[in-house]
Order: structure tokens, then C-alpha cells, then sequence
């Protein structure tokens, strides 16, 4: 089947989304710039699903995921064109097509470095305490206040935020 023209029905797609080793293939793919073999895929799939590491992966978790991948994932995930997976050499890569199935995904959304705005609030902050030591800023009270009241503010910004984006898209709210 020419995977150019197969039709990715809304459908089909929560029908290919359904199985958690489908969508943990397709997000580990999307992590990685060049095909990857099908071994080693299978050990990062089956160490996501038995919450371990792939070093301690077992044998039997090893060839569980793999032979899955192997007969059944694998080949619907490259008969919707969403992966290019060569048999023969086992190398698997997403595929341009998957970009088509992230509005249902959510991963348009980008994040905002927190990070950046807590160091940025970190920092202004030492400024003002230093600033208030030499005598040169407001009394050491009201700073303080403020300053706890920034983080806070800032961290309410923070879960609200992520709240949101945990939240189903408007098209799957009734």
C-alpha cells in the first residue's frame, strides 16, 4: 500500500493513538534525527513501560515489546505513513506524514523556559536585598513581602498555566 495515500481519518488516528506503544514509538521517534534500529527502539518502548532503565530491562521485557513492535505496531504505524520502517534493515524514522496527527497530539504548543523567569525573579531580588542593605531601597520589611509575593505570584502563574495545558483541546470539551 503506497503510504502517500493513505487517508488518516480522524478515525484511523485515534484508532493508531489507542495502543500506549504506538504513541510511546511515535513520541521517542520524534526525539530522534536519524533512523534508529528496531532493537534498540523496542528496549527504550519496553523500559518507558516497566518504569525502569534499559540496562535493567529483563530478556523476557526485551522480547516482549520487541516482537510486538516487530508484528503488529511497527507495520500499521507504516502502512498510515506516520513511520518509515525498513524490515530488512530494521531501521525505523518518523515519518514527514506525523506531523499531521500533532493538533490531536497537543504538541504545537510550545513551553515557556520557567526556569528563565525564576532565575530572572531570583536575581532581581538579590539586587533589591542588596540595594536595601546599603540603605538604598525601600525598608527591609516591606521588601521581603514583596519579594515572597513576586515568587508567589509568579508560581500561581506557573500551575495555572500548565493547568491549562493539561486541559483537553476545545474540539474534545462537550
Amino acid at each position: 500500500m503506497d503510504q502517500n495515500n493513505t487517508e488518516l481519518t480522524r478515525d484511523r488516528i485515534f484508532d493508531i493513538l489507542s495502543s500506549p506503544r504506538r504513541r510511546y514509538v511515535l513520541y521517542f521517534l520524534r526525539t530522534e534525527p536519524n533512523p534508529i534500529q528496531l532493537t534498540d527502539l523496542a528496549e527504550h518502548v519496553a523500559a518507558w513501560e516497566n518504569d525502569t532503565t534499559v540496562e535493567e530491562l529483563s530478556t523476557q521485557q526485551r522480547k516482549r515489546v520487541y516482537v510486538s513492535l516487530y508484528q503488529t505496531h511497527l507495520p500499521k504505524l507504516a502502512e498510515s505513513g506516520l513511520v518509515d520502517y525498513d524490515e530488512e534493515s530494521g531501521d525505523v524514522a518518523i515519518a514527514s506524514k506525523a506531523s499531521e496527527i500533532d493538533p490531536l497530539l497537543g504538541e504545537q504548543r510550545s513551553q515557556p523556559a520557567w526556569y528563565i523567569y525564576y532565575f530572572g525573579l531570583a536575581v532581581l531580588s538579590t539586587l533589591l536585598v542588596v540595594a536595601s542593605v546599603a540603605g538604598l531601597a525601600v525598608p527591609q520589611v516591606a521588601l521581603a513581602v514583596g519579594i515572597i509575593g513576586a515568587f508567589v505570584v509568579l508560581t500561581l502563574i506557573h500551575v495555572v498555566y500548565e493547568w491549562r495545558q493539561q486541559s483537553p483541546p476545545a474540539e474534545f470539551r462537550e
